[in-house]
C-alpha cells in the first residue's frame, strides 16, 4: 500500500474531523476545531496541516504551527487501521520540515497522559519529555 502525504486546506475539514474521531482524539467542533477557527488558523503563514492519504482516503492528520518562539506539533492522529506503518513519524517529520523555515526552533508537542503510544512516538523521534513543565490554560469557554 502506498500512502502519500500532502499539505491540507480547509476543503479537507470533514476528513480531518473524521480521522481525529476514529483515532479517539477529543474534538471541539464548536470551539477550536470549528471550521471557521481552523480556516483562520490554516490561512496563516506560520501554520500548516498535513495529511496522509491512501488513494483519496485521509488516514492521518497533523497541524504544525509556530508561535514566534517555538514550533508546535498538534492534533497528530492516524486511523487505527493504518497504525504501525510509520505514518505518524512521517507526519511529524513533515511538520519539522515546515517549522525549520522559521529558524533554529525548539519543536514541542503536548501529549495527554496516559497516551503511551504517542509518548513513545515522540521519544522514538528524538524528543525529550520535559517532566518539570505543567501545562496551564485559561479558556474563555470550555469548548475552546
Amino acid at each position: 500500500m502506498a500512502v502519500g502525504l500532502r499539505r491540507l486546506t480547509i476543503d479537507d475539514y470533514e476528513s480531518m474531523l473524521h480521522v481525529w474521531g476514529v483515532a479517539g482524539l477529543p474534538i471541539k467542533p464548536r470551539g477550536r476545531e470549528s471550521r471557521p477557527m481552523l480556516e483562520l488558523e490554516l490561512s496563516r503563514d506560520y501554520c500548516a496541516a498535513f495529511g496522509a492519504f491512501d488513494a483519496e482516503r485521509m488516514v492521518g492528520v497533523v497541524i504544525a504551527n509556530y508561535d514566534g518562539r517555538r514550533g508546535w506539533i498538534n492534533r497528530l492522529a492516524v486511523d487505527p487501521d493504518y497504525r504501525g506503518l510509520g505514518l505518524a513519524s512521517a507526519l511529524m517529520f513533515r511538520c519539522e520540515e515546515f517549522l525549520k523555515q522559521f529558524g533554529e526552533v525548539v519543536i514541542c508537542g503536548l501529549v495527554e497522559d496516559p497516551n503511551y503510544p504517542s509518548m513513545q512516538l515522540f521519544e522514538n523521534n528524538g524528543y525529550t519529555c520535559e517532566q518539570s513543565i505543567t501545562y496551564w490554560t485559561k479558556r474563555p469557554r470550555p469548548d475552546l
